[in-house]
């Protein structure tokens, strides 16, 4: 069935997984300790000894909503002075353009805080392209590898399962999304030397995805 609406993850889907590593975890871990003496009311929710634990979290590359919250924080400031333009892979920009003139309903669902996705979207080299997406998720909706949290996104969007395309190079993640019903695509990135999946279809660039799916591609 051809999708009427596509999910996407985005480290490694839209975003190289480079960017992230090398430019965005660097930013806010240099910045934490000011952060932190700073008392922000998002400190709430991270347990004593505050700096330890969240340089903690950032070195395991935890998936906790308090850690993305305030990585969101930090990095606002270093998008707004320049510092921060995000990258994406050079097929994203016109093939979501694409896809949103035709009519599909785009939608975002990443482990980053929503906030720290908009501001992704906000501030890329093509221009900001948040308008595109009608709807971004975090992990506040449920962990990326479970299988109810595809399932409430598909409810909160009204999109029927089988009709909703999960975009993501993680093969985890994507088993989570076809256990709720969802139509899945790996996005096998070459520079990021992600392992394909035997078990989902797979695509090297949203173009080849596009084709397969019978969407409007260049």
């Amino acid at each position: 069935m051809k999708p009427a609406a596509i999910l996407t993850d985005i480290e490694g889907t839209t975003t190289p997984i480079a960017f992230v590593h090398r430019v965005l975890f660097p930013y806010a871990r240099a910045r934490m300790a000011a952060f932190v003496a700073s008392g922000h009311a998002a400190l709430a929710e991270v347990p004593e000894p505050k700096l330890e634990t969240l340089l903690g979290w950032m070195d395991r590359d935890e998936k906790i909503t308090a850690l993305k919250t305030i990585q969101g924080i930090i990095w606002e400031e270093g998008y707004r002075t320049g510092e921060i333009t995000a990258e994406l892979y050079d097929d994203v920009p016109p093939a979501l353009r694409r896809w949103a003139r035709a009519g599909l309903r785009l939608f975002v669902y990443s482990s980053g805080s929503v906030p720290a996705q908009k501001l992704l979207f906000g501030h890329t080299k093509a221009g900001d392209l948040t308008g595109l997406f009608q709807a971004y998720f975090d992990t506040r909706v449920g962990p990326k590898r479970e299988a109810a949290s595809y399932a409430a996104i598909a409810r909160g969007v009204n999109v029927p399962p089988e009709e909703l395309l999960f975009l993501s190079d993680m093969e985890a993640e994507l088993d989570a999304a076809r256990a709720a019903g969802l139509q899945t695509c790996q996005l096998v990135r070459a520079e990021d030397g992600t392992a394909a999946s035997a078990r989902h279809a797979t695509a090297a660039d949203f173009d080849e995805l596009a084709r397969k799916f019978g969407l409007p591609h260049g």
